[in-house]
């Protein structure tokens, strides 16, 4: 019996028991690994359950096991951290038949994945507001901004916030007949979630993969109704921003502007 042929045995009920798996007669001990291979595949969904109760929620406790089951067997944890877990049950559902009545459910996924990452990621202290304002306009194309480690964007075509507002809030929340994306991240305990505007998603994503602040720009202001002011605006109240500084650039001899 091998590590790996074990690891296959507990996660398919249709094969047998691995070599070696014996009662104290020298037989097979079936009864026992089928108990263990249940309380395997149970510890998984109760995982998953807790991850993503939204999700849960939507769906109801009998699909939501049974298809947290399902991913469990397909996608077993490759860490022992099981706060990690769950990193592909969005993708799954968005591939699983069962669900394809509901298409907004692999986003909703998605967002309380974003929600569970803000609040594992590494700290970091947001810098003072005033920090942008001493960015002279010609250094713009030069400027980079660090952002919280627990930042995540999701970006959706369907009111995913809204869902999940409708779900966790006691208010009545309404849901609009339209797509939202969202900025998640934890500037102090808690992870909040923010809407966002027309090209704020893809303004976010761009500095946070280390553009500078024109370069971003440029990349937003290809949707339509982008308002720059407006998303800056957005960081500055989230507090997403740690560190303002200067692109390195050969022969520049620009100073970096630290927080």
């Amino acid at each position: 019996m091998t590590q790996d042929s074990f690891a296959r045995a507990i996660l398919d009920p249709s094969l047998p028991v691995p070599e070696g798996i014996l009662t104290p007669t020298g037989d097979p001990a079936r009864k026992r690994f089928n108990v263990y291979r249940n309380n395997v595949i149970v510890s998984l969904v109760d995982a998953l359950a807790d991850g993503f109760p939204v999700v849960k929620k939507l769906v109801g406790d009998a699909f939501f096991r049974a298809m947290a089951r399902d991913h469990a067997r397909a996608h077993p944890p490759r860490t022992p951290l099981m706060f990690q877990y769950g990193d592909c049950f969005p993708n799954f559902i968005a591939g699983y038949e069962p669900a394809r009545s509901l298409p907004y459910l692999a986003d909703v996924a998605r967002l309380e994945r974003a929600v569970q990452e803000a609040l594992h990621a590494g700290d970091a202290d947001p810098c003072a507001p005033d920090r942008l304002g001493e960015i002279p306009d010609a250094m713009l194309d030069t400027t980079v901004l660090r952002l919280l480690p627990s930042m995540r964007v999701v970006a959706s075509p369907h009111p995913v916030l809204s869902i999940w507002r409708a779900n966790t809030s006691p208010e009545r929340i309404e849901i609009p007949p339209r797509g939202e994306d969202v900025v998640v991240a934890r500037p102090a305990l808690e992870p909040e979630l923010r809407p966002l505007p027309p090209g704020g998603a893809i303004f976010l994503e761009a500095i946070g993969s280390g553009a500078t602040l024109g370069g971003a720009t440029e990349l937003a202001a290809e949707v339509p109704d982008f308002d720059l002011a407006e998303s800056i605006g957005i960081m500055l109240g989230a507090r997403l921003i740690t560190q303002v500084a200067t692109k390195e650039i050969p022969h520049d001899e620009n100073a970096a502007l630290t927080a």
